[in-house]
């Protein structure tokens, strides 16, 4: 089956330039551009005024920090003009192991949305993690052979790396003996110490924030990923990076995104739209989402409007407000008019879907459970959350142990805080208060909660708390809101207690809910409690989390006792 795409403007990702011209598609691959006439095709689409360029590539993104299955993000995503994306499986990695990738690999095969796995490199995170699996290089080595597998995901674990920790060095080696990518995860790191970190293969980075630490990086041969995503928001700080000659080693992703976001401002094309609109020309911020992410992943014949590249094309009603029409998946019409056609569902064998569903190894939280044994006043470190951050400061309060509601302040805004173990049935659970949050009444509790994704729990009451906590253990996992009780709204997640097979609009809307929900008791604007509470169990960002073992400070890398 050939089709032309006639009179159409190409953006040239090569030459950064726009050319009048005709594409001519065999099956899935371009096999011309040029003057090609309606005679050399079995089908004509003719594109006049629009302008076709490359799919977009998002070179680091989490599928399961969108909440949806691949699934749900190939039907948000490619009307957005998505068509590859490079996705680290770290999240359900954590909770299920090598099985969950497994899933991941198998949920996401057959899509038009085509995507490239990532071995997760840190399970756990970090020693003071409770995860649901260890994974060692022994155990990540067969799954190279996976026809989709790239390379090694972000190397956060860059202190083990450069103090030659050989669990750590092990799994780089690997990566890099079959030829495959590995991407680096080490904020602020520069010098010496960055130097040793680069030494070992470490191709890319999508941690950086600060122009000149992103510029020494590049320098220093790495491609640095401009990260627009969520929670972070990189953009603005790195926008220096969208100049000569800099803009040659740099490629856009999102890493995390929730469904709300992607549908009301878009995925990788909300990124190029957001440079645009700042100056950059279309061809450069394109070519960061296109051929250049392709390029550093090895990922041949993809990236470009050329002959024998894969056809995905997108075609543009407006190349400056980067909207998109029509959008060409492998030769295939996926989006017509802004619309996805349906396609099925991957399906994941039944042992696999049984693993994944049933990630819940913990008892019921009794009466009790959640208690801080103390009494009389005493000065406690209490995490203090930093509005619109995932950074959090230690604070040495007086918590008051004989108020009668076991050191809860609600008037200060001091709130209890607990990280229960859900993976192996240990009971382990870490109690201490937290400041910043604001809840006037009731609790909340989720299981996103990096990297291990335990049980994690905020409230202004025992009782509430081990309502929703239970409630969230029984339905396999989410977010819930409990008052007085009840539970007065949910979102539930049942795939490892971070996915959902639902589509985004409806899991949006639960979204949306919790959050006008936390709202009415209590929560600020400024605050998004549940993001929050997502990374303040997450003991590798400053300065003080909390663990299934009680606290620990980031920033000497220890454990703390919650009575100073």
């Amino acid at each position: 089956m050939k089709t032309l795409l006639k009179n159409g403007t190409i953006l040239n990702v090569f030459t950064d330039t726009l050319e009048k011209s005709n594409v001519l598609i065999e099956d899935t691959k371009i096999i011309g551009v040029g003057d090609y006439g309606d005679d050399e095709a079995d089908k004509v689409i003719d594109v006049t005024g629009k302008v076709l360029c490359p799919g977009f590539v998002d070179g680091h993104i989490h599928i399961e920090s969108t909440m949806l299955t691949p699934w749900g993000l190939a039907n948000v995503s490619l009307p957005h003009g998505t068509t590859t994306i490079f996705a680290d499986p770290h999240e359900i990695a954590n909770v299920c192991g090598v099985p969950g990738i497994k899933y991941m690999i198998e949920m996401s095969e057959g899509l038009p949305l085509n995507v490239n796995i990532m071995l997760p490199s840190c399970v756990p995170a970090t020693p003071f993690d409770e995860a649901g699996a260890v994974l060692s290089a022994e155990d990540l080595e067969p799954l190279y052979d996976e026809e989709r597998v790239y390379g090694l995901a972000e190397m956060m674990n860059y202190p083990g790396l450069i103090g030659g920790d050989p669990s750590v060095v092990a799994k780089v080696v690997s990566a890099k003996a079959k030829r495959r990518a590995v991407d680096g995860h080490a904020p602020m790191l520069r010098g010496k110490e960055l130097d040793k970190y680069l030494s070992y293969g470490i191709g890319s980075d999508h941690e950086c924030s600060d122009e000149s630490e992103a510029k020494e990086r590049i320098s220093k041969g790495q491609y640095i990923m401009v990260r627009e995503g969520t929670a972070a928001k990189n953009l603005d700080g790195l926008f220096a990076l969208f100049e000569e000659p800099w803009n040659h080693r740099a490629i856009l992703c999102t890493d995390d995104r929730h469904p709300a976001d992607l549908l009301s401002e878009g995925h990788i094309d909300n990124v190029v739209r957001r440079a645009i609109s700042k100056g950059v020309s279309p061809a450069v911020a394109i070519r960061m989402a296109t051929i250049q992410p392709a390029q550093y992943f090895g990922l041949i014949g993809v990236g470009a409007i050329a002959p024998g590249f894969r056809a995905d094309i997108l075609v543009f009603n407006d190349l400056a407000s980067v909207d998109i029409k029509d959008v060409f998946a492998s030769g295939a019409l996926v989006v017509e008019d802004k619309a996805v056609k349906p396609f099925d569902a991957p399906v994941a064998s039944a042992e696999l879907d049984s693993i994944v569903r049933a990630s819940f190894h913990m008892d019921k939280v009794e009466p009790g459970f959640l208690k801080v044994d103390a009494t009389g006043v005493k000065t406690c470190r209490v995490i203090d959350v930093v509005p619109g951050q995932l950074l959090t400061n230690e604070a040495q309060l007086p918590v008051d142990f004989d108020n009668g509601n076991n050191g809860i302040d609600v008037e200060s805004d001091i709130l209890k805080l607990a990280v229960i173990e859900r993976h192996h049935g240990t009971g382990h659970r870490g109690v201490g208060y937290i400041r910043g949050i604001g809840l006037r009444a009731g609790a909340i509790a989720a299981t996103v909660s990096h990297d291990s994704h335990n049980l994690i729990v905020i409230g202004t009451n025992d009782a509430d708390m081990e309502c929703v906590a239970n409630y969230i253990r029984e339905i396999g996992g989410g977010s819930a809101i409990a008052l007085n009780g009840e539970i007065v709204a949910s979102m539930p997640l049942p795939i490892a207690g971070l996915m959902t097979d639902k589509p985004a609009d409806v899991i949006a809307e639960e979204n949306e809910a919790l959050r006008a929900k936390v709202r009415e008791i209590g929560v600020n604007d400024n605050i998004e409690p549940f993001m929050n509470m997502a990374f303040v169990s997450l003991p590798v960002i400053p300065s003080l989390k909390m663990s299934t073992q009680g606290l620990v400070d980031v920033d000497h890398f220890s454990r703390v006792d919650l009575f100073v």
